[in-house]
Formats: C-alpha cells, sequence, structure tokens
C-alpha cells in the first residue's frame, strides 16, 4: 500500500493547467510542480503563461508557458502535442480556464447588466469559453491518457454552480445595481454534468474525471463585500488563495484513485447551512 504521501508524488508526471496565469491557476502550477510533476502553463495571453512558466523554472521546477484558446480544438490540439512533446506524458489536466465576473478592486462597476437585457451574444462567447472549451480540452486531454491507459481530468467548477447568485453581496448605497451574470451560474452548473458523463463514460478504465468546487478567494475585495462574504461562510473568512491548492493536488495525484465522478466543494462551509 505504500506511504500516503507518495500517493501526493508527481515525479515523472505531467500536467496541463489551463487558465495557468489566473489567479488560482498559477497557484495549481506551482503546486503542481512542487509535487515534482512537469507543469504546463496553458493559457490565452502568452506573456502571462511564460511568466508563470519562469517563474517556476527559476525555482528549479519544471515549466512551460503555451498560449491556448480552449474554444479553439486546433489550439488545443497542439497544446496537447506540445506537453507530449516536452515531457512524454500527460497525466493529469487542471481545466481552470474560464470567464469569470471578478467584483475584486480591478473591475468594480463593471456588472450592470440584469437578466432582463443580458445580451445572447455575451451568453454565448461565455458558454464557449466555461463549457465548451473544458470539452475541448478534456477531449483532447483523454485521447493521450488512453494510450497511458490511466490519467486525472480535474475541472474547476465554483458555489454558484450548485447554488444561486446571491446578488445582494453585489449592491451598493446609492449605485447602480450590479449582478453576478447569467452565464456563470449556468455554465458552472454544466461543469458537473460533464464530470459524471465523462467519469462514467470512462468506467472500467483508469481516467477518473472529478470537479473542485471553490469558494470566493480573498483578491484585494472592498470591505462591504469581504464582510457580507464572509458572514455567509461557516468559517466567517473569504479563503486565501493557496487554500484550494491541496485540493487541487489531491485530485491529480493518486492520493485520489478512488475517486471519479465526484464534486469536491472547498468554500468554508458557504453550502453547508
Amino acid at each position: 500500500m505504500g506511504n500516503i504521501f507518495d500517493k501526493f508524488d508527481m515525479k515523472n508526471q505531467a500536467v496541463i493547467v489551463t487558465g495557468g496565469a489566473g489567479l488560482l491557476g498559477r497557484q495549481f502550477a506551482k503546486t503542481l510542480a512542487e509535487a515534482g510533476a512537469g507543469v504546463v502553463v496553458a493559457d490565452l495571453f502568452s506573456e502571462k503563461a511564460e511568466q508563470v512558466a519562469v517563474e517556476l523554472r527559476n525555482s528549479g521546477f519544471q515549466a512551460i508557458g503555451v498560449q491556448v484558446d480552449v474554444t479553439d480544438k486546433n489550439s488545443v490540439e497542439s497544446m496537447v502535442a506540445r506537453t507530449i512533446k516536452e515531457f512524454g506524458i500527460l497525466s493529469a489536466i487542471i481545466n481552470s480556464a474560464a470567464m469569470d465576473p471578478k467584483f475584486d478592486s480591478e473591475h468594480a462597476g463593471q456588472h450592470n447588466n440584469n437578466f432582463e437585457d443580458y445580451p445572447v451574444e455575451m451568453f454565448r462567447s461565455a458558454l464557449d469559453v466555461n463549457l465548451t472549451g473544458m470539452f475541448l480540452c478534456s477531449q483532447a486531454a483523454v485521447k493521450a491518457m488512453l494510450k497511458n491507459k490511466k490519467g486525472s481530468i480535474v475541472n474547476i467548477c465554483s458555489t454558484y454552480g450548485l447554488v444561486g447568485p446571491d446578488q445582494r453581496l453585489y449592491e451598493r448605497e446609492g449605485q447602480p445595481k450590479q449582478y453576478k451574470p447569467v452565464f456563470y451560474t449556468v455554465s458552472k452548473a454544466g461543469v458537473l454534468g460533464l464530470t459524471r458523463y465523462m467519469a462514467t463514460y470512462y468506467m472500467g478504465t483508469q481516467i477518473r474525471v472529478n470537479a473542485l468546487t471553490p469558494g470566493g478567494v480573498y483578491n484585494q475585495h472592498d470591505e462591504i463585500f469581504t464582510e457580507r462574504y464572509s458572514a455567509k461562510t461557516v468559517l466567517g473568512r473569504m479563503a486565501d488563495q493557496d487554500e484550494m491548492n491541496g485540493a487541487c493536488l489531491f485530485l491529480a495525484s493518486d492520493a485520489s484513485s478512488y475517486m471519479t465522478g465526484a464534486n469536491l466543494v472547498v468554500d468554508g462551509g458557504w453550502t453547508a447551512w
């Protein structure tokens, strides 16, 4: 059976992290690299992806930056091919790339679209990234995993894929109303359906598919939002940026070898009430 810590060891393995230059993506990339994996930091913005990869290499880890458009089948297949060329294997993929309307200080005042008037073009575009993109990345990755007869796919969901947004969090006295838009909940709920479909489809193989559902992660949110959000969690605070890392490594590694079709919720108790 071995030492439990050996199951978290990812030496001689390679992992793709889409959205790898994002808030959580760069955290996931660092964690997987620390566990010994060769990491592909894949992002729409090539300079940012390479910057994260350089930081990892400068710390003594194996990492490359790759530009990818998750809505483009050719781009996604090229990402996987580059991974195989560089590392000779694809052990896991973390599907973290997504359009996620932020309400931190950098994005304040950008979300005043109500449901009645929400543009269908924006809805379709977001679903293309958040759901179709995850489908395309998983589709390309699993072909490589089938050749190796093993692999782990980790799809990043959200608490708003489990419950509806509490729009009161975004209200500010004397300001126009802001809303977490409809596409986010719809697409993240779809992530769970895709996860369960793939998990059961690959029944009888060593390819496992699970979801990771983070709660709100603090990123310079204003005091009102932080207090309101924190009051809705059992732990009474937002997550630190590194508090999803253990769950990500668990799902990507052999530590979760008897787990597939599941959704691991790390939300400080937000959905426990």
